[in-house]
């Protein structure tokens, strides 16, 4: 079996893998409980008061949970400010202006995190502002935005708040009532180590209140989506059942693992190991230790004519490792993910790899 050392989709323990072997309907009794007890499981992981909040399952990626939100959070006269330091960030921006929606962007260096004395500045001097919007764990590079501090400007200003925590839901403790985040957006196939299939919103409910009638579409209505839920707990168009009883083996596998404090331990100790592995054979990280995140990481390529990423990628997958190419605007660089069913021993045969395919392919390595 093969090692995804990638952001997801990722590798998934045998019982996730086993949740899915048995057929279920979209009206069965074991399904509309498990997307019941799913639904009040990630207001757990949130950590969030339930009277206050609530979830939305949208099939699809988790792109289609941030169009949800984008398309239907904001109404005609609103105007969105979208805070910019990678891809994913530039990806909210197309979304927005697909949608006609009003917006002001701040961009920020890749290699730098947002800067909250800036958005303040900007927030004084646009009161026309409604919404922000921001990448918790920016997966082009691997840092950590500071959505904490933003979301006290957001409250301090009365904005909207919304957040893109694709893949470090679940991976990094989250205060998400706390850090006043309206609308908070991950995946199933991230750091709660489910397998692709749908998204999910947690929203505040009295903003998502707000999102009556503002949909442009008919599958991504964010609001009938909720009622749908609530209602019967039902979807209103086919849902991806498989998915969604393999999700809830992954969550009682989170359960079971010690939360989500132990699984950043885990997550943690991974790229210590790489790291470890990495800087002795002299591979250069992206991103400045104190700004790096740890779901996954950047490296430059290596200073050697005869390095060619494409067969580098080619030999590792043969072994049986999968990483990531790089996305960056201004500089060649892959990345490698620390998150999913990896334990230490699979980031050190990851490195063990790494160094036979340098040694083929006649790359120095200092170790």
């Amino acid at each position: 079996m093969k090692k995804l050392f990638t952001p997801g989709p990722l590798n998934t323990s045998a019982k996730v893998k086993q949740a899915m072997f048995v057929d279920v309907g979209s009206r069965d009794l074991e399904f509309t409980n498990a997307v019941q007890e799913i639904r009040s499981h990630l207001l757990d992981i949130a950590i969030v008061d339930k009277n206050n909040y609530t979830t939305v399952i949208i099939q699809g990626s988790g792109t289609f949970g941030i169009e949800s939100i984008i398309s239907c959070a904001l109404k005609p006269n609103d105007n969105l400010l979208i805070l910019i330091n990678g891809a994913y960030g530039e990806r909210i921006l197309k979304i927005a202006t697909t949608h006609h929606i009003a917006t002001e962007v701040l961009r920020f260096e890749e290699n730098e995190l947002v800067n909250p004395t800036i958005v303040e500045d900007v927030l004084k001097s646009q009161p026309h502002i409604t919404h922000v919007a921001m990448i918790h764990s920016e997966t082009t590079t691997g840092l950590f935005n500071p959505i904490a501090t933003i979301g006290k400007l957001c409250k301090q200003y009365d904005k909207t708040y919304i957040v893109d925590a694709m893949s470090s839901f679940g991976g990094v403790t989250m205060q998400v009532e706390e850090n006043n985040i309206d609308f908070l957006v991950s995946s199933s196939n991230k750091c709660i180590e489910g397998v692709p299939g749908f998204s999910f919103a947690i929203c505040k409910r009295e903003s998502l209140n707000q999102c009556e009638g503002n949909s442009p579409t008919v599958s991504l209505d964010l609001f009938e989506q909720w009622k749908g839920l609530e209602q019967n707990g039902q979807f209103r168009f086919t849902p991806p059942t498989l998915a969604i009883m393999a999700f809830q083996q992954a969550i009682s596998e989170l359960v079971k693992e010690g939360g989500v404090s132990a699984r950043e331990l885990r997550y943690r100790n991974n790229q210590q190991v790489l790291l470890k592995g990495t800087r002795a054979m002299g591979l250069e990280e992206y991103l400045p230790q104190e700004i790096q995140g740890h779901i996954i990481n950047s490296f430059l390529y290596p200073k050697q004519p005869n390095f060619n990423f494409d067969r580098f990628y080619k030999k590792l997958n043969d072994k049986g490792c999968v990483i990531y190419p790089g996305k960056l605007s201004k500089v060649n660089a892959f990345r490698i993910g620390n998150i999913g069913q990896l334990f230490e021993e699979d980031m050190n045969y990851l490195v063990k790899c790494m160094i036979e395919v340098f040694e083929e392919e006649k790359i120095v390595v200092t170790a």
